[in-house]
């Protein structure tokens, strides 16, 4: 009776996971938007390839991400969310290029940038993808080879990607603003230490265990781990973790599958610009409408925003591997930081530590009270 059961159990969870694995969502984005996002990714990859500069331009591009924040409220509000997002990227960038000269300081760097951005994001209420981005940069600019005096240079070209794709959201929203209302600007709620100070805390803490595994592991390209995990640990439960681990995991052994089809065609700098602008495009598209099917596509857009300007100089099967060696180590430590995130018995344990190293502002029961 009890075999019974349990085989009646694993076939409901089975046909769980594939309702769930299957599921397509509805999207309002306009076409216009992810238009948008391809031209904020693109541009500067055509910009650099028309002046023979597309190292150039993958770093004004990756700068270009920030139009992912754009938020659809006012007009005012859009513009100067964007500035600050743009301000963030562009920190977490400058912060990758200085601990790529300090390789001892790489792993506590980048755990406290995930850390302190993390928080930002939660106490704002910054929504999907969060933290994501900010710690792609980071993390891909402090694996970036590269001497002191290209750091000034690297950080105006990521500037001038951000700046544009500013000006982009900009003539964006006065066209969008015309065919549907914006969502009204809402207020702050008071910040709650669990969310914003102790659940950063444990979400950098596990991208930094991560990035540490994969510099001990001695991986080639270890700055996909740390954002594979990331990606992950961000659902709002362990369902949705698990959920989020499993669509990232087949959308990347399908997306190295496209990649590999990808990088035996005879690449150039124009086709490589018009392949970034193509697979933004579908990305934007897809991305709110079904997870696993955008990563399919973000696979090899992250590949040539990485790795674009070195292809060539070594055999696309070596990419592959080192990608897929990072997603699944990543989505390790995500989904096991994930389910410690959200586990009531180790947030106990964890809690008074975080607390006392907590400066009182930040916790509002221990803020001392004005006379």
């Amino acid at each position: 009776m009890r075999h019974h059961w349990t085989w009646h159990r694993v076939k409901a969870l089975a046909r769980e996971e594939w309702r769930a694995l299957v599921t397509i969502n509805p999207s309002d984005r306009p076409w216009q938007m992810p238009a948008s996002v391809a031209l904020a990714a693109g541009a500067p990859m055509l910009i650099g390839a028309y002046f023979d500069h597309l190292d150039y331009g993958l770093i004004s591009s990756l700068g270009g991400m920030a139009f992912l924040y754009l938020p659809r409220t006012p007009l005012h509000h859009r513009m100067v969310w964007m500035m600050a997002a743009s301000f963030g990227f562009l920190a977490c960038y400058t912060v990758g290029l200085i601990v790529h000269l300090l390789p001892w300081l790489l792993v506590p760097a980048i755990t406290l940038t995930a850390i302190m951005v993390t928080m930002v994001c939660r106490f704002y209420r910054v929504g999907p993808p969060g933290s994501l981005f900010f710690v792609m940069a980071a993390s891909i600019a402090a694996y970036t080879p590269g001497n002191l005096m290209q750091v000034p240079l690297k950080v105006g070209l990521f500037g001038m990607g951000s700046l544009l794709a500013t000006l982009i959201a900009f003539v964006y929203t006065l066209f969008v603003l015309r065919i549907r209302e914006p969502l009204p600007i809402e207020p702050l709620a008071p910040a709650d230490f669990e969310i914003v100070v102790l659940d950063s805390v444990l979400i950098g803490c596990a991208v930094g265990v991560s990035l540490a595994l994969a510099q001990a592991l001695q991986l080639e390209r270890p700055y996909w781990v740390p954002v594979s995990c990331l990606a992950v640990i961000q659902g709002l439960s362990v369902r949705a973790i698990w959920n989020r681990q499993l669509h990232r995991i087949l959308g990347t052994v399908l997306g190295l599958v496209l990649a590999a089809a990808l990088l035996a065609l005879p690449l150039e700098k124009w086709s490589i610009a018009l392949m970034v602008l193509g697979l933004s495009f579908v990305i934007e598209t897809a991305v709110i409408r079904h997870y696993g099917f955008a990563v399919i596509f973000i696979t090899p857009l992250t590949i040539f925003l990485a790795d674009a300007a070195t292809l060539g100089q070594e055999a696309p099967s070596a990419i592959i591997e080192a990608r897929l060696i990072d997603t699944l180590l990543g989505c390790l430590v995500g989904f096991i930081g994930g389910i410690l995130l959200h586990n009531a018995a180790f947030r106990r344990l964890v809690r008074p530590a975080i607390r006392k190293l907590t400066p009182l502002r930040l916790v509002p029961d221990r803020a001392p009270r004005q006379p």
